[in-house]
């Protein structure tokens, strides 16, 4: 290969684990992938924390059952970090997915370790740190299509940002309504709206936050506008109504 075809320097990755074979299993698979260019490991959340501090690691990958500071509180306190590194969390149990979209982790994986689903998680962490676009396959978006965990009656479910027609707010949740259910996300709609807005929701109430591609119709009536989504119509509050208006013509394209 040409020098100037030399890639980009690959990702310094730090690997957590209280347990020792654990580790060295993640820090072995982490190592293989090309797109690595380090791996160090820790044996707690406090060392490391410790190693975060003085040591700029572009991804997390660590456990959350740890005994002292878990994997969920370092992230928590990786929150604070001005460039904190991207957070793949991995765990021999899914119910602390939700928690983990709460922190904006990158991905979530599930112990045995797969190479595949490795490999996936490493890319979403190039993307996150903006070394790659994400992959172009025929049909796909342009956006990464986001999938959130979703949990109901003790079973964690994904669901894909694609499939959500609307989100309803629902206190301090989100509701996130799609054509086969509801699901109920500990995140709130503001959050929402601001990770979302690049991949075309927009806020038309207080209560809701609609994806653009899903409004099937715009209502008037007597100065108070609404929108039909499939078999629900939304009321638009004044406040979002020129917004909305503004984000429809702009989304418009000619010749469609």
């Amino acid at each position: 290969m040409s020098d100037d075809a030399a890639p980009p320097a690959g990702l310094r990755v730090l690997a957590v684990d209280d347990e020792a074979p654990a580790r060295a299993e993640l820090a072995y698979l982490l190592g293989r992938d090309e797109r690595v260019s380090e791996v160090q490991t820790a044996g707690d959340g406090a060392e490391a924390l410790r190693m975060l501090e003085d040591t700029p690691y572009d991804a997390l990958f660590v456990d959350i059952r740890m005994p002292g500071l878990d994997g969920l509180d370092l992230a928590r306190v990786l929150r604070r970090f001005a460039s904190p590194p991207a957070v793949v969390f991995v765990s021999a149990y899914d119910q602390h997915a939700l928690e983990a979209f709460d922190l904006r982790a990158v991905d979530y994986l599930m112990k045995p370790v797969r190479d595949e689903r490795l490999a996936e998680a490493v890319g979403r962490v190039l993307e996150a740190r903006g070394r790659v676009a994400p992959p172009a396959a025929a049909g796909a978006e342009a956006d990464d299509d986001e999938t959130i965990a979703v949990e109901l009656g003790g079973v964690t479910r994904f669901v894909k940002r694609s499939d959500v027609r609307y989100v309803e707010a629902h206190g301090d949740y989100a509701r996130l309504v799609t054509e086969d259910g509801r699901h109920l996300v500990r995140v709130s709609l503001a959050l929402l709206e601001e990770q979302w807005a690049s991949a075309g929701f927009v806020r038309i109430h207080r209560r809701w936050l609609v994806p653009l591609d899903a409004i099937d119709e715009v209502r008037t009536d007597g100065g108070r506008v609404s929108v039909r989504v499939g078999d629900a119509v939304l009321q638009v509050s004044r406040r979002h109504t020129r917004e909305l208006r503004d984000r429809l013509v702009r989304s418009a394209r000619p010749g469609r």
